[in-house]
């Protein structure tokens, strides 16, 4: 097989690598497009390179004119729309992968390469991991090898003679990429990644559904990192709020569609106690304009280019959805009070039920109240006991409750006693209001885990959580965890259900218990030196670089003039450079005019045109060849000069160099 491979035409060989290096720029992009968009290019591709080792004619225009319809169409029904990101990136792979079958002449390749670098970065809209940045860059090797291998001249030069210079070229741009990088002003909206706004990320939704968050539990993608400046607080305290919903349909909760709580009085009306817990998120991109930051934050969170605001749940959004990896900082106070102290009119939408929903479950509430041991009693008993009803009733906590029906809260208090975090949440919430205690659902990450490595705490899908705030008078708004009555290891010592292992880690997990985990860790560990380091380079770190090399008070404005005085100096050097490369460019030449320039005060007058020899000739017949004359040594020097350039010596540099160093040695004429 390799020796068939070996034996192709240049044509076919050329073609063939460029496949390859077309399909590894395409593979990351496969989980992002649609399935017939993916099998269409892998079709595409091993249906050119069979043609290309067959030596078969490339399709007609007319097939390709039908292809590119049917795709067109194809994409249109797919993504609703030829435009967005989604809808974009299936279009440059459609129209890259049907050019390789008019690829015909040089001017068709050129398409190729620069569709492939287009395709090459798309793969940073949705992944702007090292591992991808890794993959890109052998990508970009591959393009640039194949574009050097373009044009070399005919004949069958090695490809690794082409991987050579693509890698002197990337090198050599190297330089020029690192100081853009430093110092190109980012300003957004020029600076960021492309969104689609039809699509969502992983992650909390604006809206839970019985069932919803059971989906993440298994998701173990980096949700955020925190890195607390000091001593972290206590496990108890490590709640990052998200979402906040009141309204409720009987299956989803979903936040207020008015606010009209804040028109009836419900005010946040924060008050800390305490010390506050400074630390600094690093948040995956949401396509949400949520901040998820510890309760309670009572500063402004610092997010450079979003203007972060809190709404009278205690949650923070900002004026924009994150679809860029962002860092901010903030305060939090684990001791805090908030919302109104007495019941006031605002709150009946917090007791709000749909008719006709669980009707167990209202009877339950009824019971409680009914009970002689509550009798009289405020909100705070009534919250107890249903906490304890949780405790001493058989529930379970479980990734796999079964399918839910209609009247969630009465299949959980009574029919399975099983569920996740939002099952509890959501049925606790019920029960509490439908004893008219205000209650209501609050989502976002509780837990984590320090990565012994770098030392950051990492939150991720799986740490998501639902849990219930519930009104009190004289204390505003509580927040109660009914999954920790259920499940006290949750929340009190992070214990998770464990989600299926693969195939790796169980073998992994056999041979060292620790050692998945410690590869894991350190993984991250360098990927978050990679986020931090390299993706939130922002514009106050370029304006701190300013700063360190002498600006007072620099702007985006200075980072343009010191970007553009590098780029004139970079270009006056490189000028420099091919000056002094084109003098370099024949040293035997340079050695031949320095010769005819020491002769010519002795009357021997020549041309660019005369030789070596020639000029012996003339020295000859000036001074003689009478051994030991200087005449003599300036012929014999001439004709080794002139034997050096065209005897295939002409290669040997160290002759040269000898022929030069016994040039300030002859005695030329004066």
């Amino acid at each position: 097989m390799l020796n068939r491979l070996t034996a192709l035409p240049r044509d076919a060989r050329d073609t063939l690598f460029l496949l390859l290096v077309i399909a590894w720029v395409l593979l990351p992009q496969v989980g992002n497009l649609p399935l017939w968009c993916s099998a269409l290019a892998g079709a595409v591709l091993l249906w050119r390179g069979w043609l290309a080792v067959q030596a078969r004619p490339l399709p007609g225009r007319w097939w390709l004119l039908a292809l590119l319809a049917v795709t067109i169409a194809a994409t249109l029904a797919t993504h609703k729309t030829l435009l967005g990101r989604d809808a974009g990136v299936t279009l440059l792979v459609v129209l890259l992968t049907l050019k390789t079958l008019e690829l015909r002449a040089r001017r068709d390749a050129f398409v190729v390469f620069f569709l492939g670098f287009f395709c090459m970065l798309s793969n940073f809209f949705y992944s702007q991991s090292l591992l991808t940045a890794f993959s890109m860059l052998l990508g970009l090797l591959g393009l640039l090898t194949v574009l050097v291998n373009a044009h070399l001249p005919v004949g069958r030069p090695p490809l690794s003679q082409a991987a050579r210079t693509a890698g002197w070229m990337a090198l050599l741009g190297a330089p020029i990429m690192l100081v853009l990088f430093l110092l190109f002003p980012r300003l957004a909206p020029l600076w960021g990644i492309p969104s689609d706004a039809m699509t969502g990320r992983s992650g909390l939704s604006a809206s839970m559904e019985v069932g919803t968050i059971t989906s993440l539990a298994l998701d173990e993608s980096v949700a955020m990192r925190i890195r607390f400046e000091g001593e972290p607080p206590p496990q108890r305290d490590l709640y990052f709020r998200g979402p906040v919903m009141s309204s409720f349909d009987g299956r989803e909760w979903r936040p207020p569609r008015f606010d009209t709580a804040q028109r009836f009085g419900v005010t946040a009306s924060l008050n800390v106690l305490g010390a506050p817990v400074g630390y600094e998120v690093t948040l995956a991109p949401t396509s949400r304009p949520w901040l998820f930051v510890m309760e309670a934050a009572a500063e402004v969170p610092q997010l450079p280019g979003y203007s972060p605001t809190m709404r009278n749940d205690l949650q923070w959004m900002v004026n924009r959805p994150i679809v860029d990896l962002v860092r901010y900082k903030a305060q939090s106070y684990p001791v805090f009070k908030h919302g109104p102290q007495q019941r006031v009119p605002g709150l009946q939408e917090f007791v709000d039920l749909p008719a006709g929903f669980d009707p167990r479950t209202r009877a339950l509430a009824q019971e409680i109240r009914n009970d002689p041991r509550n009798a009289g009693a405020g909100s705070e008993r009534l919250v107890q006991a249903a906490l304890d009803r949780l405790r001493t009733g058989g529930y379970t906590y479980t990734l796999e409750p079964g399918v839910y029906g209609t009247h969630t809260a009465d299949e959980f208090w009574f029919d399975r006693k099983a569920g996740f975090c939002e099952h509890i949440a959501s049925a606790f919430v019920v029960l509490m209001r439908a004893m008219d205690i205000p209650a209501r659902i609050v989502t976002g990450y509780q837990g984590g885990e320090r990565n012994s490595v770098d030392g950051y705490w990492v939150l991720r899908q799986s740490d998501a959580h639902a849990w219930a705030e519930v009104w009190q008078a004289g204390q505003g708004w509580v927040r109660v965890d009914p999954t920790s009555a259920v499940f006290p290891g949750r929340t009190g010592a992070f214990q998770r259900l464990a989600a299926p292992q693969g195939v790796v880690a169980q073998a992994l997990g056999n041979f060292s218990p620790t050692l998945a985990a410690q590869l894991r860790a350190t993984w991250e560990a360098v990927n978050n030196g990679w986020n931090q380091w390299i993706l939130n380079y922002t514009q106050g770190k370029q304006l701190d670089l300013l700063k360190n090399i002498g600006f007072e008070s620099p702007s985006w404005e200075d980072l343009s003039y010191v970007l553009l005085g590098i780029v004139v100096v970079a270009a006056l050097l490189g000028a420099g450079w091919t000056l002094w490369d084109r003098a370099q460019h024949d040293p035997w030449l340079r050695l031949l005019a320095r010769a005819r320039k020491r002769l010519a005060p002795a009357g021997i007058e020549s041309t660019h045109a005369t030789s070596p020899r020639q000029l012996a000739l003339l020295v000859q017949q000036k001074y003689g060849l009478e051994r030991g004359s200087p005449g003599q040594a300036l012929h014999d020097w001439l004709v080794r000069l002139e034997l050096q350039r065209y005897t295939g010596a002409s290669g040997n540099r160290l002759e040269l160099n000898q022929l030069r160093r016994e040039f300030d040695r002859l005695a030329w004429p004066a």
